[in-house]
């Protein structure tokens, strides 16, 4: 099957490579794919005939129908090409579905229909014959074949979590607001949160910003999630018939609180064990409440526990309570969603000497979200270039420090951490030192912060990662004077504190090996997600592995063992680089603006914690909502 017999999809080759499913998945490998591109076949005995039915019914039940030749087009087509299958069809059928779906790809609003001839014209070409016996009258009716569509795009592949984002902005520009947040909750169970914090790999896909500038996604799914606090939506999940196995979930973060509210929708009440006296994890520790509101938290955890979830504050899994003790228990399986709360070693000298006024950002943020001031003094060096990063230094404006400085070891250009957060920084009087590295911590005789020894950096070649690598440059060394150091450069996970060592359930990095599909570790019981299981990643990530876990909890549940649907399989052989139009020819080409949120000014903002962006309008949301192109693109695989 590695070697298809027709394949007339556009492209290297390389693709479609059906090798990147995961092992993990009980699903069948496709006999073909056939998708905007064109098609690919592997088995030669495939009724063709059928496959063009279904992928135009299939076409034709995506279709929005706001514009007529898509509307009533991809209808006829649907009826047509199941005559055809029936054995009932004409030439003139043929040369009808040859007609309407070019003319639909000329004329439709969207990408489901504008990319339909493709397809359909390869599938036709290369087995004419099987179409001209259909249309002749001389095929007898075959069996119906076994397939699965998926309809993506651009900004759902890049989201980890795969929400329909075109699908919920045209709600909300149409004003369907409830049934906009549906579609969210479908993929997203922290719309208010996600909506706030998410760092956008949705909007860097988004096909508008080769035009003008990208959809401002975050800020829409955040106006959904602010309407929803206020009760304007009637969009409250209820539960599945509850199912009588219970389930137990390490961590009351992003990865957690995912997999118990997914869990609860099927019905499977969770309780959720959580080391610390709150929920959200990093979520509620990590980001500060200028940026994500602990109210909005609040809320959103309500809404898993109206599922049926339970969550045991203060309790922590390896000190109060054993992953034996849950099996003695009952609990059928266990999610582990502990994510990444150790801090990294930034490898300096003297960051192991307990000196006052050094102290690792994971554990400086987490002090200043509980209302303490962990650190003193007005001059502060914060080490890294990632938004944790920029929260620290952010935060330490807030809480007195007037002397900010941030070293990074590499130029802004290699920065991780979102654009928006280190202009905001720099608004806020923050000073950024590029190509610096830090060699020793210096300290007084008391054993307070004076100071950090410094050394210049030049890139070098590139490293694992592709960036290229800072190396010393020697005799550059020099002292940057300050009352407190945070190193904030990431996280490191801790499961060897609960986890059997016995069982080899751990890579060398301390995260927990899971299948890629099912989130399945190598104990049956024992699944996991998010920052514990990849390292530090996204909160959107996070979510989207919550998810993943809890639907193959349920059919490990159900059936003893679990493995990705067919259409997950779809969204992974689809999650490829350069599979979307490099170069595409928009239907809109005139220029829009994106619509940005207000925010406080930094003269404002700086003096407490309060919320700095400000959300949508309803005007403003039907404003941005309306730029979306509806780059929809639909694959069907047959099995």
């Amino acid at each position: 099957m590695s070697h298809p017999v027709i394949d007339t999809w556009q492209g290297d080759g390389h693709e479609l490579d059906l090798s990147r499913l995961g092992t993990g998945s009980q699903a069948k490998r496709p006999r073909a794919v056939m998708g905007w591109k064109g098609v690919r076949i592997w088995d030669e005995s495939l009724d063709p005939v059928d496959l063009l039915a279904a992928y135009l019914e299939k076409t034709a039940e995506e279709s929005c129908g706001q514009c007529a030749p898509c509307r009533f087009g991809t209808a006829r087509t649907a009826v047509l090409s199941a005559r055809l299958a029936k054995g009932e069809g004409t030439k003139e059928d043929l040369d009808q579905i040859r007609r309407l779906v070019r003319h639909i790809s000329l004329t439709a609003r969207c990408d489901i229909g504008r990319t339909l001839a493709k397809p359909v014209l390869d599938l036709m070409d290369q087995f004419s014959q099987a179409f001209s016996d259909a249309a002749r009258g001389s095929r007898k009716e075959a069996a119906k074949g076994s397939y699965t569509a998926i309809v993506t795009a651009p900004c759902i592949q890049a989201c980890p979590a795969h929400v329909d984002i075109p699908a919920y902005l045209e709600n909300v520009r149409m004003e369907r607001f409830s049934k906009a947040m549906d579609t969210v909750r479908e993929g997203c169970p922290m719309p208010g949160t996600i909506g706030r914090v998410c760092v956008r790999p949705c909007e860097s896909a988004c096909r508008r910003g080769k035009l003008d500038a990208s959809l401002s996604v975050r800020a829409v799914k955040r106006f959904l999630g602010d309407l929803e606090m206020e009760g304007k939506l009637d969009s409250i999940p209820a539960p599945s018939q509850a199912h009588p196995d219970k389930v137990a979930v390490v961590g009351a973060g992003p990865a957690g609180l995912s997999c118990a509210y997914y869990l609860g929708r099927q019905g499977i009440k969770a309780t959720v064990f959580e080391a610390q006296e709150g929920p959200g994890g990093m979520a509620a520790y990590g980001i500060p409440s200028y940026r994500l509101p602990r109210e909005v938290i609040a809320h959103e955890t309500a809404m898993v526990e109206s599922l049926g979830a339970q969550i045991k504050y203060n309790t922590a899994i390896g000190r109060d309570i054993s992953m034996q003790e849950l099996t003695d228990q009952g609990y059928k399986a266990v999610f582990v969603g502990a994510g990444a709360p150790a801090p990294s070693k930034i490898r300096c000298e003297g960051e192991d000497e307990g000196y006052e006024n050094f102290m690792p950002g994971v554990d400086f943020l987490a002090k200043a979200a509980r209302g303490e001031t962990p650190l003193k003094g007005q001059r502060v060096v914060v080490i890294g270039g990632g938004n944790v990063a920029m929260d620290c230094v952010r935060t330490a404006r807030r809480l007195g420090f007037t002397d900010i400085n941030l070293l990074y070891r590499r130029t802004e250009a290699e920065m991780p951490a979102d654009p928006h957060e280190i202009r905001e920084a720099r608004e806020e009087g923050v000073v950024f030192h590029f190509l610096v590295a830090p060699s020793k911590v210096l300290a007084d005789d008391k054993g307070s912060v004076t100071g950090i020894q410094c050394i210049k950096m030049a890139l070098g070649e590139p490293d694992d990662s592709g960036r290229r690598r800072p190396v010393p440059v020697e005799g550059s060394s020099f002292v940057m004077e300050c009352d407190a150091v945070v190193p904030a450069i990431g996280q490191a996970c801790t499961l060897s504190t609960f986890l059997p060592s016995d069982e080899k359930l751990l890579s060398r990095w301390n995260t927990l090996e899971v299948d890629p599909v099912t989130g399945q570790s190598k104990r049956d019981a024992i699944f996991g997600g998010g920052d514990c299981a990849t390292g530090p990643s996204t909160l959107i990530a996070a979510l989207a592995a919550g998810k993943k876990g809890a639907f193959a909890i349920a059919d490990y549940l159900k059936n003893g063992t679990c493995g990705a649907c067919e259409a997950q399989d779809l969204f992974t052989l689809t999650d490829t680089p350069n599979l979307f139009d490099s170069d595409p020819d928009f239907s809109y080409p005139g220029v829009t603006e994106r619509m940005e949120a207000d925010v406080l000014s930094p003269k404002i903002r700086v003096e407490n914690f309060d919320e700095v962006e400000k959300g949508y309008v309803p005007f403003q949301a039907r404003q941005e909502a309306s730029r979306c192109l509806r780059c929809y693109r639909m694959i069907m695989a047959a099995f």
